[in-house]
């Protein structure tokens, strides 16, 4: 892959007394396509110039050791969104094959590397998230491509490997994580009141661009809405609007964009102003999972992975949502999600049930997003759950592997368990000493205390605690039902993802 490596391998093979088998990278001019296009290129970060290689032969023969000379590869990058970067990498890099061969050296196999990619969106296009060609196309035009110039040259053909990673795993691991609770911003139901002769001339008005809005008038509408919301805030902040009237005044302004944003959605094209519409409108689902641990991807290159509930698909979803994560921090959230021609901003996702618990799959995530995930907020690893598939077409369990503790997670910071309970003791004998808590209460302190310690990173709903609660919700961090899991599917993708998503789970789930 360097120059410099070619000394170390021929010293390190003289020193042992043995004949080595060795491989070289090339750095083809052909870029790749897509979101890694950089991967390949003269500028690339990896790989071998031509004069690199004729440097390497020479050497190689020089020293005797040209017949040790087995490999060449190249490697594009990751996710190669269309086809023609394939092929034209695959003419370059069997020219530079036939090149080596005419020097001497006896180049037995041949690396196309990875590449291949993953219709993560469907659309079988050169966008990011997809690739314009099939399984069946990428393996013709490997093996085409480098036949016929074999043929053509006279020289046998070489065996083939190929190091598709993305698309071998991407299909075998879905996270499947609980909604929590849903911030609803157009919640409101029943007419909307109308405001007393002596109430404020804001609210007055507010209520007139409320009932005349129509399909006519939708963007005049709208636009008075805007200017009366500022004109509102501007009344409360010199004290010439109560909280309660500017609590009607954001009524009626989401209450006038909700009924303006039902006329939009029937219409051929959309203002600019008003595409927002259905972004600003839409409810936030807290879903018990990490983004950053889970799915880093959708944060740090905004790659889209097809996100859908895993139940309730009997039922129309009704609401617009976009999700949250339970970190504290503003970029754990997704809102970018597959659309059939582009990239819509909200989910449609199904009302929450009281006391029913709501499933949202991640599918196609089993590339890269776990190796990658890290602890931000000390939210650790999943629980996995391996399934695999029965002679009679069944899914079955294998095994669970249990996700982080919380005494691991704290651990990886420096804080440690026999410190923090050594700590917690002092604390407490104090406290008795000084009348502050009973003998019992310390006993249940440091019994919650060491329970924590040996929890899950996430929350876990104590399902029979609710149950004794007349059905109210209640989430803690006990040890008792696992949040998150991953679940291992080794079959084809549609029937590892459809296992996978009935696979049962006690709150989050990571299936793999």
């Amino acid at each position: 892959e360097k120059f410099s490596e070619i000394h170390t391998v021929l010293s390190a093979a003289e020193e042992l007394n043995i004949k080595p088998t060795i491989g070289v990278r090339t750095k083809l001019s052909g870029a790749g396509s897509g979101r890694w296009k950089e991967s390949g290129g003269d500028r690339s970060k990896f790989g071998l110039t031509t004069r690199n290689l004729v440097q390497i032969v020479e050497l190689l023969r020089e020293k005797g050791k040209l017949d040790c000379l087995q490999l060449l590869h190249f490697h594009l990058g990751s996710q190669i969104t269309h086809i023609r970067a394939l092929k034209n990498a695959l003419r370059e890099g069997t020219r530079t094959l036939i090149g080596l061969r005419e020097m001497g050296a006896p180049v037995e196999y041949f690396d196309v590397g990875g590449g291949l990619g993953v219709d993560y969106d469907g659309s079988s296009t050169n966008f990011e998230s997809s690739m314009n060609y099939s399984l069946q196309e990428y393996a013709n035009d490997v093996v085409f491509h480098i036949a016929e110039a074999c043929i053509e040259a006279g020289i046998p053909m070489p065996t083939i490997l190929s190091e598709s990673g993305r698309a071998l795993t991407a299909h075998h691991s879905v996270l499947v994580a609980e909604v929590l609770g849903v911030t609803d911003y157009s919640n409101a139901t029943g007419p909307v009141g109308k405001p007393d002769e002596d109430s404020p001339a804001v609210l007055r008005n507010f209520h007139e661009t409320f009932e005349s809005a129509n399909a006519k008038n939708f963007q005049e509408s709208y636009n008075d809405a805007v200017q009366l919301r500022e004109e509102g805030m501007t009344l409360f902040n010199v004290g010439q609007l109560s909280l309660a009237d500017r609590a009607r005044v954001e009524e009626y302004f989401w209450r006038t964009c909700e009924k303006i944003l039902r006329i939009t959605r029937s219409l051929p094209y959309v203002p600019d102003e008003l595409e927002g519409l259905e972004r600003d409108l839409a409810d936030t689902y807290f879903l018990n999972f990490s983004v950053f641990q889970s799915l880093p991807d959708s944060w740090a290159i905004q790659q889209l992975f097809p996100i859908v509930p895993i139940h309730r698909h009997n039922e129309q979803p009704t609401r617009r949502a976009v999700l949250a994560d339970i970190t504290c921090d503003s970029d754990g959230k997704i809102d970018r999600f597959i659309d059939l021609k582009d990239v819509k901003r909200t989910l449609e996702l199904h009302p929450l049930q009281p006391n029913q618990p709501y499933y949202v799959g991640f599918f196609l995530v089993g590339a890269y997003q776990e190796i990658l995930g890290d602890l931000h907020n000390l939210f650790g690893d999943t629980n996995v759950v391996h399934v695999d598939i029965a002679e009679d077409g069944r899914p079955k369990l294998t095994h669970v592997v249990r996700g982080d503790r919380v005494e691991e997670v704290l651990s990886y910071v420096e804080y440690y368990e026999p410190d923090l309970l050594a700590d917690l003791r002092r604390n407490i004998e104090k406290a008795i000493s000084e009348d502050k808590i009973t003998f019992e209460e310390s006993a249940r302190l440091l019994r919650r205390y060491e329970a924590g310690l040996a929890s899950y990173t996430y929350l876990v709903r104590d399902r029979e605690a609710e149950a004794g609660t007349n059905g109210a919700a209640r989430a803690s961090q006990a040890p008792a039902a696992p949040a998150s899991l991953t679940v291992s599917i080794p079959t084809s993708p549609p029937r590892g993802a459809g296992s996978a998503a009935a696979a049962p789970a006690a709150a989050p789930t990571a299936a793999s």
